[in-house]
């Protein structure tokens, strides 16, 4: 490659992911074959409808649950919003509480969601987090409030720096206080095994677009016994076993099931390809450039294998991101921070980062498609857009 020579590397994989061309092929039947009503009694809508439930079954058969307990919707946020909103809505309708738990460092979907609850006198106690990123099981114990805490949610694997929470763990101790455990999973999905029954969670949320699948379309886990405790949100038809009203996506339901499916199956492989991958870019990183911090712990069971989340130091100026772009090189500074703020993401702040360390905040998630010749262009190119802001924010200073 001639040195001015800019080619396109993808590493945002944790925001979406590409939709893999088998899930494609294995959308098309429901779109030009199998178009019925899957709510429909005639031949067009059976085979819609079993199309779907084929969906389902395969669902089911990566989470090790019944298809039953298998609700398919519209992504991560619809489910986040639902296990919130739909349990402690309950609760506080049945005179069973008026409290959740959650961590400092959970995603918006959760944190908002959270917050609009404030209003119908839901309170909230959110759990800090370590340096490394991680919640200690012992702090959730010490937040039930017994008789008013109806649900603990705590997130898989970070969006932001892929540290994997102990759900096991913590689900141990919901089930001793009956209290009901949603985990948002969003992230975990072709990383990390789903099996409910092992990790002891009661509710689940799942977006297809972060495991190779469409945009627009999730999983939601219900355990069963638990949808007597969810005021269920959306109302109109009979779908999902009246549990969410409206037609269901059959082609992007059939694209979910393939996406994770092939997910799982090559789990194994794919964590290994990125990992070493990984690896090498946070050496060469570390190796090129002085002043960088690695957010969240690099313990190998307790973060995603595809993530690197790192704070250059002496970077008081915008325009990481950008710079990166104009070298092909797609990233994120994994914060939710709109254009133009200059405090850190919630998440950085909840492991101890100050805004000094805002502006230089990167995320680079690796997929399947990654290659060396990948790692080896960020590489080159990285220093140089390090030492190019380094450099204007010394001169603004």
């Amino acid at each position: 490659m001639l040195p001015d020579e800019k080619r396109q590397v993808y590493m945002d994989h944790a925001a979406t992911t590409p939709v893999d061309p088998a899930v494609v092929n294995a959308m098309l039947p429901a779109f030009n074959q199998f178009w019925g009503n899957p709510s429909s009694l005639y031949e067009q809508g059976r085979a819609a409808n079993s199309l779907m439930e084929t969906a389902r079954e395969q669902v089911a058969g990566v989470l090790n649950c019944r298809p039953a307990e298998i609700i398919f919707n519209s992504g991560g946020t619809e489910g986040d919003n639902l296990a919130l909103k739909g349990v402690a809505l309950q609760a506080k309708l049945k005179g069973q509480g008026n409290h959740i738990i959650t961590s400092a460092f959970e995603h918006h979907a959760i944190l908002h969601a959270a917050e609009y609850l404030e209003q119908f006198g839901i309170e909230t106690t959110y759990l800090p987090v370590n340096r490394d990123g991680l919640v200690d099981p012992e702090e959730v114990r010490r937040a039930i409030r017994p008789g008013q805490t109806a649900l603990v949610s705590i997130m898989y694997a970070n969006n932001e720096i892929a540290t994997i929470q102990p759900l096991a763990e913590i689900s141990k101790i919901t089930r001793e206080h009956g209290i009901v455990f949603h985990s948002d999973a969003v992230q975990a999905a072709g990383n990390l095994s789903l099996d409910v029954q092992a990790l002891g969670v009661d509710l689940l949320s799942l977006s297809a677009h972060k495991f190779y699948g469409p945009k627009g379309v999730g999983v939601f886990y219900v355990r069963t016994g638990m949808e007597k405790r969810i005021l269920w949100q959306q109302q109109g038809g009979s779908q999902e076993k009246k549990r969410r009203a409206g037609t269901e996506n059959v082609p992007y339901i059939a694209g979910t099931a393939k996406a994770l499916t092939m997910a799982e199956a090559n789990r194994a492989e794919y964590v290994e390809h990125t990992r070493n991958l990984r690896d090498r870019l946070l050496q060469g990183i570390q190796e090129r450039i002085a002043g960088v911090i690695l957010n969240g712990t690099y313990a190998p069971d307790k973060r995603l294998a595809n993530n690197i989340n790192l704070s250059f130091e002496g970077i008081q100026e915008e325009g990481i991101l950008q710079a990166l772009d104009l070298q092909g090189i797609a990233a994120s500074n994994g914060s939710a921070c709109n254009v133009g703020a200059i405090e850190p993401s919630h998440v950085i702040k909840a492991i101890g980062g100050g805004s000094e360390l805002a502006m230089g905040t990167l995320r680079l998630t690796l997929g399947k498609s990654t290659t060396e010749a990948d790692v080896e262009y960020v590489l080159e190119r990285l220093p140089r857009v390090v030492e190019r802001m380094r450099a204007l924010s010394e001169l603004t200073v």
